[in-house]
């Protein structure tokens, strides 16, 4: 059984161990103080981003070969702040490897840029994100819930939304 390579956390650790990551390497390039924290764990890259800056991240490691949008969610980390969290997964197919884009969020102004127009498939997830944890995203072509009925009230994924609903 291979082992797994250690783990490294911290933006200082990451960038020294991992110098020539095409995904570093590209986001340093272009704005080194837009990625504000690293973690190398379980084979897994996260790279903490901030969030004014997710679409032009998201466009950057697009051109450095991170070429598919797989998936992205959010976690309410109620009572903790900054109390939401972005979790955006990209894939390199010529590289053969993922990597998260995260973005964390205040709970006063859970608001984000929208990257449907870096990647389009990424409409569908950013509704469900605003549906059930009622983060906003900027710019999005058509940000309505996409779960529930228009006339529910509250976002069932935050952590303090009533078992039982509202009365």
């Amino acid at each position: 059984m291979a082992s797994q390579p250690p783990t490294l956390s911290g933006k200082q650790a990451v960038l020294a161990a991992m110098p020539d990551h095409p995904a570093i390497k590209a986001l340093l390039a272009w704005k080194p103080d837009a990625l504000s924290d690293a973690k190398f764990d379980f084979g897994e890259l996260t790279l903490t981003i901030a969030s004014r800056e997710i679409r032009a991240a998201c466009s950057t490691v697009q051109a450095a070969g991170y070429n598919f949008f797989e998936d992205m969610t959010a976690v309410d980390w109620y009572p903790l702040a900054p109390r939401f969290q972005l979790s955006y997964h990209i894939l390199s197919h010529a590289l053969k490897e993922r990597i998260r884009l995260r973005v964390l969020l205040d709970e006063a102004e859970p608001s984000v840029a929208s990257i449907v127009p870096v990647w389009p498939g990424a409409n569908f997830f950013e509704r469900e994100v605003f549906d059930l944890f009622g983060i906003r995203f900027a710019d999005h072509p058509d940000l309505r819930r996409i779960m529930l009925p228009d006339d529910w009230t509250g976002h069932p994924l935050r952590k303090d939304y009533p078992v039982e609903g509202y009365r």
